[in-house]
């Protein structure tokens, strides 16, 4: 994994994830995204309950991802900016002394690996959002360590991410595609995907 902190990590994440979300416009919202079982508001709804979620799995306690998933956007037209402060808070969660550190939650994984997970749906859905509303993404620079930290943490779960249906099978890319293409690919998705 990468040297630096899971705090770090999602910090330069949600830099980079909370303006794709905050420029969601409302007539998107029932559009395709990459994840074909997802439109655009389900799939911010989806990534709202996972940065709850993992706040939780950062104080070593037990995540809720059982049920339906909370329809935030349904609740108000704030949720842009709910989503932002939800963001804040993974991230301090994740600063938390110890946080990435033991195991956590139900799960019984390492600590540091389930932040990384966290670090995955913000960085993949991020791109996923921007692409079905037309938005242009860029990843976290390669200085904070964000996409390799991620590809190594794809290395590792992917096996297991493809059996249970959260992963497709790896998409081919071209020579020279960039790092982000690369783990885009990692995870099933095409990076030259269009609505």
């Amino acid at each position: 994994m990468s040297e630096n902190s899971i705090a770090d990590l999602l910090k330069a994440a949600t830099t980079h994830a909370v303006p794709v979300v905050r420029a969601i416009p409302d007539g998107s919202l029932t559009d395709p995204t990459p994840c074909a079982e997802y439109d655009v508001k389900a799939l911010v709804n989806h990534l709202f309950q996972v940065t709850v979620q993992f706040q939780a799995l950062a104080a070593k306690q037990n995540a809720d991802f059982g049920g339906e998933t909370p329809d935030v956007v349904a609740e108000g037209p704030d949720w842009r900016d709910r989503f932002a402060e939800e963001a804040g808070k993974l991230v301090a969660a994740w600063s938390a002394p110890g946080a990435d550190e033991g195991t956590t939650g139900a799960m019984d994984m390492p600590a540091r690996t389930v932040g990384c997970m966290a670090l995955l749906d913000l960085t993949v859905h991020a791109w996923d959002l921007a692409r079905a509303t037309g938005q242009e993404y860029e990843a976290a620079p390669g200085s904070s360590g964000v996409v390799p930290a991620l590809r190594e943490a794809v290395a590792g779960l992917g096996p297991t991410a493809r059996k249970m249906g959260v992963f497709g099978e790896p998409v081919a890319v071209p020579e020279g595609a960039s790092e982000l293409e690369q783990l885009l690919a990692e995870t099933g998705r095409d990076p030259r995907w269009t609505p």
